[in-house]
This record gives C-alpha cells, sequence and structure tokens, in this order.
C-alpha cells in the first residue's frame, strides 16, 4: 500500500516547493525552470474523492502530481462518468493543458483516488513556458503521447473485450496504481468507472470470486494476484 501523505496542512508552508519539482522532474526539466515553477506553484492537499476538476470549469490552476494519484474521466449531463486515464506523480493532465491552450472551459473530471499532493501551476504560463523552455515542450509532448497511449487502450478494451475481461484488467490496474491487492471500491463506483450497471458488475465479481480470481468483502475487493 502507498504510504499516505506525511505532510500535514500546517506544515505545507514550510516545504520546499523546488525540491519535490526536482524530485519527480528533475531528470528532464532545466533547473531554471523548476525555479519558476516552484515560484509560482500552490499547494493543494487532497483527500480519497475530492473532485479537482468538474466539467465546465474555466481552469486557472493546472495540477502537477508530486504524491499519490488522480482518476481523469468524461461526465454527462446525467451525471454518467466514463474512465479515461489516470495521473501520477511527475505527471499532468494533458486535457485540462489543451483546455488551457484553447482557452475552453474543461471537459473532463478529475478526481483523487487516494490522499494526494499536487503543485497547482497559473494556466497564464503553459504556452510561454512551450516557447521559452524546450524541456517543457519534450515534457507536455510526453504527457500527450502517455495519455494517447492510454486512451487507445481503454478505447480497445471497450470494443474488443468482454465486460468480464475489462472488469478483471480494471481491478489489476487499480491494484498496480494504488500499490495494493485491497480495491476498497464500491460496486457502484467500479460501475460507474465501466460505464455499467452495479447489477451486472455485482454480478461479475461474484463469478470472479467463484473462479478464485477475487474475495468479496463489504467495500472492499481483494485480488488473489495482480
Amino acid at each position: 500500500m502507498r504510504t499516505s501523505l506525511s505532510i500535514t496542512k500546517q506544515m505545507l508552508s514550510q516545504v520546499d516547493k523546488e525540491a519535490m519539482l526536482q524530485a519527480q522532474l528533475g531528470y528532464v526539466l532545466e533547473p531554471e525552470l523548476i525555479t519558476e515553477m516552484a515560484q509560482l506553484a500552490k499547494i493543494r492537499e487532497t483527500t480519497t474523492d475530492e473532485i479537482i476538476v468538474h466539467v465546465g470549469d474555466r481552469l486557472q490552476l493546472i495540477p502537477i502530481v508530486i504524491e499519490g494519484s488522480i482518476k481523469v474521466s468524461r461526465e454527462n449531463e446525467n451525471g454518467e462518468e466514463l474512465l479515461l486515464y489516470y495521473i501520477e506523480g511527475g505527471d499532468t493532465c494533458a486535457m485540462s493543458l489543451q483546455c488551457c491552450t484553447k482557452k475552453m472551459d474543461s471537459q473532463i473530471k478529475a478526481t483523487a483516488m487516494e490522499p494526494s499532493l499536487l503543485l497547482m501551476i497559473p494556466a497564464e504560463y503553459m504556452e510561454t513556458w512551450m516557447n521559452q523552455y524546450k524541456s517543457w515542450r519534450t515534457y507536455i509532448i510526453s504527457n500527450y503521447h502517455s495519455r494517447m497511449m492510454e486512451l487507445m487502450e481503454s478505447i480497445d478494451a471497450i470494443a474488443f473485450m468482454n465486460l468480464d475481461q475489462r472488469l478483471l484488467k480494471y481491478l489489476r490496474d487499480q491494484a498496480k496504481l494504488l500499490g495494493s491487492l485491497e480495491i476498497l471500491h464500491t460496486h457502484q463506483q467500479v460501475a460507474d468507472d465501466l460505464h455499467s450497471s452495479r447489477v451486472v458488475i455485482s454480478r461479475l465479481l461474484k463469478q470472479l470470486e467463484i473462479k478464485g480470481e477475487i474475495t468479496l468483502h463489504r467495500n472492499k475487493i481483494i485480488l488473489k494476484t495482480i
């Protein structure tokens, strides 16, 4: 299990933001850019299931994940969701960046999967840094590429896998993401992520339990192996 955040809100003002960025992105970003980002960034600490970005938000700050993980999904007018991808330590949200560049309202919903620590960068600097820093351009292109590959994987799963196969893949992906075989999700949460119904997901989870792939508990699913 990934350890929970060890930094309290009272201590956040004492955190060396430059050291955080150096630890996560020092291998790709110029020192000058890291210094500038540290000067501008605001720190945000989130709780599990906290919504960071809603569909329709005008984005003023773009998150870079320092610790934890964020789920990015599409949401329709009825509140139904479809999981798109996750962002983890050192990642930023490519779709949020696109909205900022085009000055569009957010097209996605971003939700903390676990207690997470984010550095929030003012959106107006995104495009400036693209022209000023080669490393930032490389970082953004790499994030776009990673998210595109994850979106293609999601589309392939929807198009070519049965729901029971998608469900097992989803559970294994969750276990890898959270670093634990114990997945603290309700059946409804799983159904929402897979854009299915709770009844169908509950039935498929029971079948996976009978096959010995998982063990079911109240609001908890335990995988036997990843």
